[in-house]
């Protein structure tokens, strides 16, 4: 039988929708394999912790287990090309820390593909939690205070040394910026390594102080091997009543860590909004926020669009540290 030219059209559009409909069909069945979550921070970090929690309620969700893939490294450039050149299928998702996002390109030390923008380098999927960060001392140190920390370096500029996780990352921003605040200068100490390896440094009092999210410091702290010292939160956060801080020394005195969740570029639409609505359902569940808090972190869902206003707010918010922190840097 030959076809006439209409019927060859009407054929021809139902057989290029049942194309197009293939990707979604195939997605529909989506997670039906293990899901593999990037990370740019060290095993027993703060980032760590968050994401095994969320990481489990999501294995549960999706009855898929949910591997964390610790890249650290490289400022977290490792971490990036990583996740950035894994297949766009929504089985490598990405969920950086907050430093990534904040390097300034071109500065020392930071990898060259380096900060991460959005929506350029990844697709975004979800905010998932905002935490303050915290500061412990050795009690070999002699600081029980912010206010001591302030005073002992201004007695001795530049030799009151510090541990953080990598130059040009968070913890060691937020003491750029208490240095700023409180008129001081203080020794950064780097270990890319994570709080974990810096702690013996810490308790043995050859660095007296650290900094690094609740989790990194958690069982020092708890076990009275180091002092905790403040948060980095305007209010003491729940749980964490008798903990002071630094804006009750400094006023207004604000930094909080997040993380977001990303994938592939070229990620279909589908699988992002079907990410989106179940970190919504992980992040509601009650277990998942007390375990986060324990753990010094508040959870923040929102929609792919909202993570690209937040982050280039805050990119926005700590340039102007970022480049005061080139320029003070010697240049080979």
């Amino acid at each position: 039988m030959k076809l006439n030219r209409r019927q060859f059209s009407i054929g021809s559009l139902g057989f290029a929708a049942s194309i197009a409909a293939r990707p979604a069909f195939a997605q529909s069945d989506y997670p039906n394999k293990p899901v593999r979550i990037v990370i740019d921070s060290a095993a027993g970090s703060a980032n760590d912790a968050a994401l095994r929690i969320l990481g489990d309620r999501l294995s549960r969700l999706w009855n898929q287990q949910v591997v964390t893939l610790n890249q650290p490294g490289a400022g977290g450039g490792i971490s990036a090309k990583v996740a950035s050149e894994a297949p766009p299928d929504g089985y490598t998702l990405y969920m950086p820390a907050t430093s990534p996002f904040l390097s300034l390109r071109g500065a020392p030390g930071v990898a060259p593909n380096l900060p991460i923008e959005l929506p350029r380098d990844f697709a975004s999927i979800s905010v998932v939690l905002e935490q303050p960060l915290y500061i412990g001392a050795s009690h070999k140190s002699g600081i029980n205070t912010i206010a001591d920390v302030i005073r002992m370096a201004k007695q001795k500029p530049g030799e009151v040394s510090y541990a953080a996780t990598g130059r040009g990352r968070l913890t060691h921003l937020t003491m750029l910026l208490l240095e700023q605040r409180a008129g001081i200068k203080l020794q950064l100490i780097p270990y890319a390594g994570g709080p974990a390896q810096a702690m013996n440094d810490v308790m043995s009092g050859r660095v007296p102080l650290v900094l690094d999210g609740y989790a990194g410091l958690a069982p020092a702290i708890k076990g009275d091997l180091i002092k905790g010292l403040a948060s980095t939160a305007l209010k003491r956060p729940p749980g964490f009543e008798n903990l002071p801080t630094i804006a009750e020394t400094i006023p207004n005195f604000f930094v909080g860590a997040w993380n977001v969740m990303l994938a592939p570029l070229g990620t279909p639409d589908a699988i992002i909004k079907k990410v989106n609505a179940d970190m919504r359902v992980a992040l509601a569940d009650p277990e998942v926020g007390t375990k986060l808090a324990a753990n010094g972190g508040f959870v923040r869902h929102s929609t792919p669009e909202e993570v690209v206003t937040f982050v280039q707010s805050e990119q926005k918010t700590w340039r102007p540290i970022l480049e005061q922190l080139n320029a003070d840097t010697p240049k080979k």
